[in-house]
């Protein structure tokens, strides 16, 4: 045992989505709300990994058993200690936020998993983990994570106009919303700035950290971008409405996926769920966290989502509401059309 808490026997990742989070700090609330929105609209089964400071596990535990039996059934979580398995556990730690760094361990960790979607704590989703799910299967054979660009826009973007480091692509990418393939991982022998032959994963992120260290703002963000640069045909890059953040709107709207389609997932950096600059990003936090769960998802979510959002029009995220409602109300659509039809299947008589 790595002190990791299990609640039931873990079922094969066929069967499972795996979703992990890594929590320290005051990142708890988040982190609920958080695994809230992935079970409210997921249909397939979810295996939550949670990463997170010892003094947190009681309190994940006892939120978690509070929630009623008909969402708890459609889950089961492990609770993971904090580790490091190469280099300075203390210099990890201290990259960036804390505890950020073990995004990268997690496929020298979680080594039964075959595949898995990171998110940071500060993410919504609005609509079912089984489609972004699915595009694991998009990957080609030598694609092993995805993720979506840092920007849409060069010269605003930030890895264009300050990074002192290589990074992938013409912008970057953003790390807190990313698919692995972990047995593709494990497997790979990646090129590198530091030697000439392929280093494995685990191999290779403790030099990399030490010879980027210097150069690095947003730690274990950049060491990925860092490797993908290096190794760019393993990464499948995904669009803007995966990994939708306060950039994509405050500006002016620039992510065109996100205003065909609508925003799939919501990614509130910058603190924006705890603070009044993106009221329209607070909204959506604030009415999924209040949400009571045996609810009406129209009249408990939805239309105290639309209500919320009439006070956002001053903000140019907040001009813009259809892109945040549209996958919503398409999946609450779906959610609402497969009960009644279940609920007619049980009534029916001939």
């Amino acid at each position: 045992k790595t002190g990791e808490q299990k609640r039931s026997k873990e079922p094969s990742s066929s069967q499972c989505m795996h979703l992990a989070v890594v929590a320290c700090g005051d990142r708890l609330e988040e982190t609920l709300i958080m695994l809230k929105s992935a079970i409210l609209f997921s249909n397939r089964r979810l295996c939550f990994h949670i990463f997170a400071e010892d003094s947190l596990k009681p309190e994940f535990e006892k939120k978690l058993k509070e929630w009623p039996s008909s969402y708890t059934k459609k889950f089961e979580y492990n609770i993971y200690p904090i580790t490091f398995s190469v280099g300075n556990a203390q210099e990890w730690k201290k990259l960036f936020k804390p505890c950020a760094a073990q995004r990268l361990f997690l496929p020298v960790i979680l080594k039964d998993v075959d595949s898995l979607l990171y998110v940071d704590t500060d993410v919504l989703f609005l609509r079912p983990i089984d489609d972004i799910w699915h595009i694991l299967k998009e990957f080609n054979s030598t694609q092993l994570a995805a993720m979506a660009p840092e920007h849409e826009i060069p010269k605003i973007g930030w890895y264009s106009r300050f990074a002192r480091h290589p990074y992938y692509g013409t912008t970057g990418v953003n790390s807190g919303v990313m698919l692995m393939n972990l047995t593709r991982i494990r497997n790979t022998q990646f090129k590198n700035s530091m030697i000439p032959s392929g280093l494995t994963w685990e191999e290779m992120l403790y030099p990399l950290y030490q010879k980027y260290k210097n150069y690095i703002t947003w730690g274990d963000q950049d060491l990925l971008n860092i490797i993908f640069y290096f190794n760019p045909e393993c990464l499948y890059v995904f669009p803007c409405q995966w990994n939708y953040r306060p950039d994509h709107c405050m500006y002016g709207s620039n992510c065109k996926g996100a205003e065909e389609e609508g925003v799939s997932i919501l990614h509130g950096n910058r603190g924006v769920y705890h603070d009044d600059k993106q009221p329209t990003f607070k909204a959506l936090y604030e009415v999924i966290r209040d949400f009571p769960f045996e609810d009406n998802l129209f009249q408990s979510l939805y239309y105290p989502l639309q209500s919320k959002f009439l006070d956002t029009v001053h903000t140019l995220c907040g001009r813009i509401p259809q892109v945040f409602l549209k996958q919503i109300e398409k999946t609450m659509k779906k959610v609402y059309e497969n009960r009644v039809i279940v609920y007619l299947g049980a009534n029916h008589r001939y």
